[in-house]
């Protein structure tokens, strides 16, 4: 039900949401009844339950059960933060997140959502989109500044991820946030479509591309296919 408080009342909920109170009123009922909420008669607050939902999703991938570790043997290699993340939309959503003993200004977990161009995981995996997909993106995802510089902003963005699928990593530095870099590689199922992408995050000014390269892309890669290998056959996600 949003950040802040955990209860809520009803008109709260409907303010936060869009909708009509007695449209809130309803579904609220209906969570209570499945015990995804519960009620003390003036306000609403989740349970433990919902926790399920999220997990299903996670549980019925392929790469689950063999990502977590892959990631906290890279984290445990590299000494930086590491994730995973799948694209959603416009968004990328973290899926899994083994942070360092480093602090990065970005607090980022398990379902967390970015802009996909503003971060290694994301622009990898845009630039292994389609050519009708690509279009949907540019047309949801560029500035509402006018054509022109929505032009110009998508042709920068597509040099960008054709030199990413070139060399088959993504460097980001300072674009999100000015004091945190990443690099990323693509996860690929058994037919070597990218399903998902993994990354490594650090401070920003540690170290350059080059350095980052050098550091952090032969163990990224690595981890990438000791997934993909481990993913059952014929099992290519969702």
């Amino acid at each position: 039900m949003g950040k802040g408080s955990r209860r809520k009342t009803i008109a709260q909920i409907a303010d936060a949401s869009a909708l009509p109170r007695s449209v809130a009123k309803r579904l609220l009922l209906t969570l209570c009844e499945q015990e995804y909420a519960e009620t003390d008669g003036k306000s609403f607050a989740l349970t433990p339950k919902v926790l399920s939902l999220g997990l299903s999703y996670l549980y019925t991938q392929p790469y689950w059960p063999v990502a977590q570790p892959a990631l906290e043997e890279l984290r445990s290699h590299v000494g930086e933060s590491c994730s995973m993340g799948v694209l959603h939309g416009t968004e990328i959503v973290y899926v899994l997140r083994i942070p360092s003993q480093r602090i990065l200004a970005t607090n980022l977990s398990v379902g967390s959502r970015l802009p996909a161009h503003l971060v290694s995981i994301g622009r990898v995996l845009l630039a292994a989109l389609p050519e009708a997909a690509w279009r949907d993106y540019v047309q949801a995802a560029a500035p509402r500044a006018g054509p022109v510089k929505a032009g110009v902003w998508a042709r920068e963005l597509r040099e960008h991820l054709d030199r990413i699928q070139r060399d088959g990593y993504a460097w980001i530095d300072g674009v999100l946030d000015p004091a945190i870099a990443g690099i990323g590689v693509p996860v690929r199922d058994a037919s070597g479509q990218p399903i998902a992408a993994i990354n490594v995050s650090l401070i920003a000014g540690t170290c350059d591309e080059k350095e980052a390269v050098r550091r952090f892309l032969v163990p990224l890669r690595r981890a990438a296919e000791q997934i993909r290998a481990t993913m059952p056959r014929g099992d290519q996600g969702g």
